[in-house]
């Protein structure tokens, strides 16, 4: 059992969740990723690693309440425990061979891009960072990235904070007068596809984190598995992180609306509503 020590509403339907998990903290590093279970008959969920403490022997999660589980993790209060979680999963992320990075992150992707922009700024690197959201009441992270990143621009659909259009707006704005060894991007498959389609242009090396769908997280299952330069890859062991410019997000796309149908209906049953 782990212990849920607090949780934290960061904007609408999206919390921080920090547990106490002191053999999995233990050799975490940025990047990598947990696969927990809220009971023991709940799904296995993966998660990135958003923060975490090794001192403390804590890590911190960043969910947002969109299906089964994660409403019920929702409905957890601090000193509440989980059945598991297991991990660390994945490879970290090594951006250590560049010394000029931009990060690009839509919605929820922030909980990748947060735990780079901080470990990138202790190794003295330069870091830009883009940071999309619909409305500025589900940004994430605003100032801990304005503390890390050299600039830090923010992008909203509706124009509510920083500047109004896509993040892809101000990364072909940034691409023009500044010279990237790398993009890291995160966040929804389109807006990933959308920023890959613009750093190909400028032959800009663009990495991006693949949230594909996934049960063991050992490679086993094979519902994480994605074509990338027309191989099959597993995100839970070959990744999550890819060169963007040889993913097939159309086959992603495709592949991640594969049960749409049976997650809206566990959670018709859930609430009540259709």
């Amino acid at each position: 059992m782990f212990e849920l020590l607090s949780v934290n509403e960061l904007s609408t339907n999206v919390k921080e969740y920090v547990f106490k998990a002191e053999k999995v903290v233990r050799h975490a590093k940025p990047g990598q990723f947990v696969i927990l279970r809220v009971d023991e008959e709940g799904e296995r969920v993966p998660f990135t690693l958003c923060d975490m403490d090794k001192e403390a022997g804590t890590i911190t999660l960043l969910i947002q309440t969109i299906g089964a589980s994660t409403m019920k993790l929702a409905k957890l209060k601090a000193g509440d425990k989980i059945a598991d979680i297991v991990g660390p999963l994945g490879n970290p992320t090594d951006l250590l061979f560049a010394n000029k990075i931009l990060l690009v992150s839509g919605g929820i992707g922030g909980a990748v891009t947060y735990p780079q922009v901080k470990f990138l700024a202790s190794q003295n690197k330069i870091v830009d960072n883009i940071m999309g959201a619909r409305t500025k009441e589900l940004l994430i992270y605003k100032d801990n990235f304005d503390k890390y990143s050299r600039h830090n621009y923010v992008m909203t659909d509706d124009g509510s904070y920083g500047e109004k259009g896509f993040v892809t707006q101000k990364l072909e704005e940034l691409l023009k007068v500044e010279d990237y060894d790398v993009v890291f991007a995160v966040g929804p498959l389109r807006m990933m596809q959308a920023v890959c389609n613009v750093t190909k242009q400028f032959g800009v090396k663009t990495i991006v984190s693949m949230n594909s769908i996934m049960v063991d997280g050992t490679g086993m299952c094979g519902g994480c598995r994605l074509t990338v330069g027309g191989e099959t890859k597993y995100a839970c062991v070959d990744g999550p992180e890819f060169d963007g410019h040889l993913v097939d997000f159309d086959e992603a796309i495709s592949r991640s609306g594969i049960y749409r149908e049976q997650e809206q209906n566990h959670i018709c049953r859930l609430t009540g509503k259709r």
